[in-house]
C-alpha cells in the first residue's frame, strides 16, 4: 500500500518523501524523479526517525501530509505468543507511528494544509480470533488518531485513520505476516489457528484493489475536510456496521442501571 500511496501522489504532481530501510528499493520501484525523495527510515530507531524527518524538511522546505503506514502482522492465540513477540510488534506498529508523528509535528504545525493519515485496519475496530496482537495494535492506532484529532484541531491539523479490509498486497506473505513462534496443542483446530490458515490460503486472492484504495485515500486526504474514520472495502464497511449495531444492542439494556451508579444527591 505504501508503494501505491507514493505512486498516486507522484502521478498527481506532489512532492513525495518515500521511506524504507533500503532507499534504493524505493527508487527501483518508483523510478528516479525530481519530486521523489527516498530516505532511509527504521521506525523502531529514534535517530533514524529524526534524521529522515529533518532530511524531508531540508529537501522540500516543509511537511504537509504525514502517512503512517509501517506495520506487520502476527497471528496466533495470545497464550502462544511470547512477550518478546508482543513488544516487537508494538515497537513497529504503535510506538513507531507515535515517534514518527512526534518528530513530524513541529513541521506540520507550520503547514497551512496539514494532514495526518494513519493506516490501521478493519481489525482496528472489530477484532477476530487469532488477532490478539495485530488487531490490538490497530485498535491503538484508531485510538491514537482520535486523540490526535482532538489535540491538533486548534492547530488546523486534520487527522484520519484508514481502516481497510482485505486488499491484494503482500501482507499475507511471510514478509509481512508472521506465525507465533510456538503452538499449543490446546489450540489445534481453534478459531485462532483457522484465522491464519484463512489468510495464507487467500494470498493474492483478496478482492481489494490497492490502486483504487490509494486513489481513494489520496482524494479524501486532499479534500477540504477529511473524515476521522475511513473504512475501505465491503468487508470493512460491513464489519463497522455490525460492530456499532452490536455495541448498541448489548449495552442498551444496561443504560438505566449504568446511569444509576452515581452518588445520590444530598437532600435539602
Amino acid at each position: 500500500m505504501g508503494l501505491e500511496f507514493a505512486r498516486t501522489a507522484l502521478s498527481n504532481g506532489q512532492n513525495v518523501v518515500a521511506t524504507a530501510r533500503k532507499p534504493a528499493a524505493v527508487v527501483e520501484a518508483l523510478g528516479d524523479a525530481d519530486n521523489l525523495f527516498a530516505v532511509a527510515l527504521d521506525v523502531t530507531d529514534l535517530d533514524s526517525i529524526d534524521a529522515a524527518v529533518k532530511a524531508a524538511k531540508e529537501r522540500f522546505g516543509g511537511i504537509d501530509i504525514l502517512v503512517n503506514n509501517a506495520g506487520y502482522g502476527i497471528f496466533g492465540a495470545l497464550e502462544e505468543i511470547t512477550d518478546a513477540e508482543t513488544r516487537a510488534i508494538y515497537d513497529t506498529n504503535v510506538f513507531g507511528t507515535m515517534n514518527v508523528t512526534r518528530a513530524a509535528l513541529p513541521y506540520l504545525r507550520e503547514s497551512e494544509f496539514a494532514r495526518i493519515v494513519n493506516i490501521a485496519s478493519m481489525g482496528g475496530y472489530s477484532a477476530d480470533a487469532g488477532g490478539s496482537l495485530y488487531d490490538t495494535t490497530k485498535f491503538a492506532i484508531v485510538g491514537l488518531t482520535e486523540v490526535l484529532s482532538a489535540e491538533l484541531e486548534e492547530f488546523g491539523i486534520q487527522c484520519m485513520v484508514v481502516c481497510p479490509g482485505m486488499i491484494r498486497t503482500n501482507f499475507f506473505d511471510a514478509t509481512s505476516l508472521k506465525r507465533a513462534s510456538r503452538t499449543l496443542e490446546a489450540y489445534e483446530g481453534s478459531k485462532a489457528h483457522s484465522a491464519l490458515e484463512y489468510c495464507l490460503s487467500h494470498n493474492y486472492r483478496q478482492h481489494g484493489d490497492p490502486v483504487k484504495v490509494a486513489n481513494l485515500v489520496y482524494n479524501v486526504a486532499m479534500s477540504d475536510k477529511m473524515p476521522l474514520w475511513l473504512p475501505i472495502g465491503k468487508e470493512a464497511v460491513k464489519k463497522l456496521k455490525r460492530k456499532c449495531e452490536r455495541m448498541l444492542s448489548e449495552t442498551e439494556p444496561y443504560y438505566e442501571a449504568s446511569c444509576d451508579t452515581s452518588y445520590s444527591r444530598p437532600t435539602t
